[in-house]
């Protein structure tokens, strides 16, 4: 499996993908040692996390160069990201003893009622490559807190940023056993979905997740999802300092070149303040640098996919041929990496894939409308 640096197209390195001989004996030695794992005093795991946390902050510069080097994020982003993750990981360290506590319904009389919490057994996190460190730790760290026994699928555009999460969290005294990465693409995840787990976590595209949760349907264990969506955007017309709101927009748009799961991806405009908003958004889009995700002024780093090149220019081919045109963004880039440069797309309408299928990438379709009842399809 080439692990290629999406600015350049060089090969960072190769990881083998583990074999499905390995990953079924990862599943049974996490089976075996996972009660052990979740007997020990909660208190023990919380300080393991702490640990973690820790080993995040010690390791910072590290794990932000791997991160934009294998998917491309700027490297600023990247540190962000890891802050970000960290303020979760608080939240789960500062309310897991009250959210994981007993709780009596009935205390008294002949007939006692009590909730106790258990952890479900072994679970498969099955992660994202746009957010590995933030997806991630939604999953793995309540999992291993409340004792768990984890195995993690990074996707195989962050699979040395899934290494590293397993190599820290091993460090911080998570056995062996209780949180494995299993490195590769579609066919290991494919072998997780075949594992009897107690319980299945993914974020991804709505068509995977909605393939995974037929997969495993049958199994009648938890099955979570977090899927991508075409978000809209409203701009009505009694907003008072429209640059504010276009500057706004158009980080929602194209922060982490649009590879967000919550990014903006359409908006509708009020007739009203349509010409302001537009020039605003356009000009506000004119500041973004494309380049070198590790160079401190870069705010566009290239997409983590090179075929997600050729699905936006598709999007934007299609929404062209329809009647649509760019308010900026026309030049392509030239020279090496999965780079596309930001697109502001405009007279578009619903019969345009723009408008309807997600993007996930620095393309954006504004639409004129005349009433809130127009912004939606």
């Amino acid at each position: 499996m080439d692990i290629i640096n999406p600015a350049t197209e060089n090969l960072i390195t190769e990881l083998t993908p583990d074999s499905p001989a390995f990953i079924q004996q990862l599943y049974e030695d996490a089976r075996d040692h996972q009660p052990a794992w979740a007997a020990r005093p909660l208190e023990e795991r919380l300080s393991i996390i702490r640990n973690f946390y820790k080993l995040m902050d010690d390791r910072e510069d590290d794990l932000a160069r791997i991160l934009t080097e294998e998917m491309g994020k700027p490297l600023q982003q990247s540190y962000n990201e890891l802050k970000g993750a960290q303020g979760r990981i608080e939240f789960f360290l500062e309310h897991a003893a009250t959210y994981l506590a007993d709780e009596w319904m009935v205390p008294d009389g002949g007939t006692r009622e009590k909730i106790t919490y258990e952890p479900l057994g072994v679970i498969a996190n099955i992660s994202a490559w746009n957010y590995p460190y933030l997806v991630g730790v939604n999953v793995f760290i309540p999992a291993l807190i409340a004792g768990n026994a984890v195995m993690y699928k990074p996707s195989e555009h962050a699979a040395l940023t899934g290494l590293r999460i397993e190599a820290l969290l091993r460090e911080a005294g998570v056995p062996d056993e209780i949180f494995c990465c299993v490195t590769g693409d579609r066919e290991s995840g494919e072998l997780l979905l075949k594992l009897p787990l107690d319980g299945y976590f993914f974020t991804g595209s709505y068509r995977t997740g909605q393939y995974i949760y037929q997969k495993v349907a049958h199994k009648m264990v938890p099955c979570q999802m977090e899927l991508g969506g075409k978000d809209p955007l409203y701009v009505t017309a009694d907003n008072a300092d429209l640059k504010k709101v276009a500057q706004a927009a158009v980080e929602g748009a194209f922060y982490n070149s649009g590879q967000s799961c919550c990014a903006v991806e359409r908006i509708y405009v009020h007739e009203d303040v349509y010409d302001d908003f537009l020039d605003h958004f356009v000009e506000e889009t004119g500041t973004y640098k494309v380049g070198n995700p590790l160079e401190k002024e870069t705010s566009i780093g290239p997409l983590a996919r090179k075929d997600q090149v050729h699905f936006l220019q598709k999007q934007v081919g299609d929404a062209l041929l329809k009647g649509a045109s760019i308010a900026c963004g026309e030049e392509r880039w030239e020279g090496q990496g999965y780079y596309f440069i930001p697109t502001v797309v405009v007279d578009v309408d619903h019969s345009m894939d723009l408008m309807k299928e997600e993007s996930f990438g620095p393309v954006i379709g504004i639409k004129l409308i005349a009433s809130s009842s127009e912004a939606t399809f």
